[in-house]
């Protein structure tokens, strides 16, 4: 199901956080998905190609497989009949965790911040940019050529 919220916009086209607007600047809005990703809007608005985002999308689910990301809730018990993977979930998140180690180390450093906060942690290239002190616009050319070292690092055609 699609969940759809409206957000403001600021003059510069800058998506706020839902807060009302202040009374200086425009009152322009945009309906979000708030499910959607940020590759999968690029992908979805002809930004990054196939390869490049099945590549973002093999990174991102290595790193939620690994369980990288910072818990906000509490950690559930195993399932105690062995659950559907064929893998222990341990030694399943382990194999996860070498894969994405193996993925950022072919990055290298200049490809993995933009790759991590936009794949991984789901920030926008607007917001990445400005972590980075990057130029707007920039991000998205340094992201896209690391989705496609991505691609050739998990041997996509």
């Amino acid at each position: 199901m699609r969940e759809l919220v409206e957000r403001a916009i600021d003059a510069c086209g800058v998506v706020g956080d839902g807060a009302a607007p202040r009374p200086h600047r425009s009152r322009r809005s945009v309906t979000v998905h708030i499910g959607e990703s940020p590759l999968g809007w690029l992908r979805a608005h002809g930004k990054v190609d196939a390869r490049q985002f099945e590549a973002g999308e093999r990174l991102r689910a290595d790193y939620e497989m690994a369980a990288l990301a910072p818990r906000v809730t509490m950690q559930w018990a195993a399932r105690v009949d062995g659950g559907a993977s064929g893998l222990d979930p341990t030694l399943a998140q382990i194999a996860a965790k070498r894969r994405f180690d193996a993925a950022m180390a072919a990055l290298g450093g200049g490809l993995r911040d933009v790759a991590w906060r936009v794949v991984c942690a789901g920030e926008g290239l607007p917001v990445a940019e400005r972590a980075l002190g990057w130029p707007q616009r920039a991000g998205r050319l340094v992201l896209t050529l690391a989705l496609d070292r991505l691609g050739d690092h998990y041997g996509l055609g």
